[in-house]
């Protein structure tokens, strides 16, 4: 009997192990099942996406999601400035956005964003660009990178992505490759650098030059067929080659659009706008255009202590060229085919700290979409009394990726790979399905 009890244990103990080693499989299978009891995806029709960063973390309650007045004074919680009423019935922005309020019916203001990244600035800017928690040795790729990827550009001799902003690792495309890169620019004359061809160098000498590299390239291609870094150099190289011509390189000409229409745009910030609209126009799939210009207010976005004061320029900057933005793509039948996106890595707290600014806020802030054919002039989402807490509908940043992607065509839940690994392009995100027709 003590025997037969013993094999008894072996035998459940052999089938317990196979139980767990089949776990992975059956909750996978378990997760396909899930995904076939799931309504389909939507599939939205954006050709383009605009991903407008406002870094340092723009606070909700002082912009998109008002609440009652506070005084920093006095330590009374609560929005820096006095509401107004917008063209959505119920919902007010900030006294400082009157343009955009009156367009908002054009506008998505999603209110329950959230994450847990607090205090520190990079990882919630990754967080908020790759949809996904910083991975270890693992870099994954930017939301940009990964539109390049899965739609390339929409036009010839054009990038699919362009950053207008400084370079970072969190826009990158991560262990994609440089081919799924971003070319950047910070001067919205010039174009970026390298580009334009010496003016010594006619278009004789430079075909001979490309014949003699193309030579090269393929020789190099076969001695290093393993090596990642002269793959990815050699890919760099080529699509710089292919963006030199007159293409890409007249978007940067500004000073062809009417006074009147530059003027509406604003500023420098107006200016980026305004490029990135050429850009679409030309079929430049993903345009990142950085909002973060710190002598404004001297401290941007991240307004600590008195950095608050001045805050109001930076969100009237941000009104008129983000509604100079909307009717512009509106009045070239573009709106509808480019999806925006006002996105910020954290929002900011009700109250106030010792300088009278406010501190950082994941908890529940705000992002704002246009365009893209979506159902606009609804608000997503609700927060409590002071901003604080979502009440309704909170959407978390794996959502928000989902919701663009499927917004321009993309399935969210498809498998990208890391070598062999499999990695979804969202990180299980689901969309907000009230945007979708």
């Amino acid at each position: 009997m003590h025997d037969f009890s013993r094999r008894q244990f072996l035998a459940q103990s052999a089938a317990a192990g196979a139980l767990g080693a089949l776990s992975p499989l059956t909750g996978a299978l378990r997760a396909n099942e899930a995904d076939a009891k799931a309504p389909p995806l939507p599939k939205g029709k954006a050709e383009h996406c605009v991903f407008v960063w406002l870094g340092g973390g723009a606070g909700h309650l002082d912009t998109w999601d008002p609440k009652q007045k506070g005084d920093p004074k006095e330590k009374k919680p609560g929005s820096y400035y006095d509401p107004i009423d917008t063209a959505i019935p119920g919902v007010q922005v900030c006294e400082h956005l009157p343009r955009c309020a009156s367009r908002l019916d054009r506008f998505i203001p999603i209110r329950s964003i959230h994450h847990e990244v607090i205090d520190e600035h990079a990882a919630a800017t990754n967080r908020v660009h790759t949809g996904r928690p910083t991975g270890g040795t693992e870099i994954y790729p930017s939301v940009g990178s990964i539109v390049a990827h899965q739609r390339g550009p929409a036009g010839d001799s054009v990038p699919a992505y362009v950053l207008i902003g400084y370079p970072n690792v969190t826009r990158g495309p991560g262990f994609l490759g440089a081919r799924y890169g971003y070319i950047y620019l910070t001067d919205t004359k010039s174009g970026p650098n390298g580009l334009t061809r010496p003016t010594d160098i006619t278009a004789d000498r430079q075909s001979r030059r490309d014949q003699m590299l193309a030579k090269l390239r393929a020789t190099t291609a076969e001695r290093a067929k393993a090596d990642r870094m002269i793959a990815d150099y050699d890919a760099t190289v080529a699509e710089m080659q292919r963006l030199a011509g007159p293409t890409f390189m007249n978007a940067f000409q500004l000073d062809r659009e009417p006074d009147s229409l530059r003027n509406s745009y604003g500023g420098e910030f107006g200016q980026r706008c305004l490029l990135t609209r050429r850009l679409i126009e030309r079929g430049v799939r993903f345009v990142e255009v950085s909002h973060n210009l710190n002598f404004l207010n001297g401290t941007g976005w991240d307004v600590h202590n008195d950095g608050i004061l001045e805050q109001h320029k930076l969100i009237q900057e941000l009104d008129m060229a983000l509604s100079a933005m909307v009717d512009d793509l509106a009045e070239k039948k573009l709106l509808d085919k480019t999806l925006i996106v006002v996105a910020t890595e954290f929002g900011r707290p009700a109250s106030f700290d010792g300088g009278g600014g406010r501190g950082h806020h994941s908890k529940s802030y705000s992002m704002v979409l246009a365009g893209g054919g979506l159902k606009s002039g609804q608000a997503i989402g609700l927060t409590d009394e002071l901003g604080m807490k979502i009440v309704e509908r909170p959407v978390s940043i794996p959502d928000l990726h989902a919701t663009m992607h499927c917004a321009l065509g993309i399935n969210p839940h498809e498998n990208l790979y890391s070598g062999d690994r499999p990695v979804p392009i969202s990180d299980g995100g689901q969309p907000v399905r009230e945007l979708f027709s």
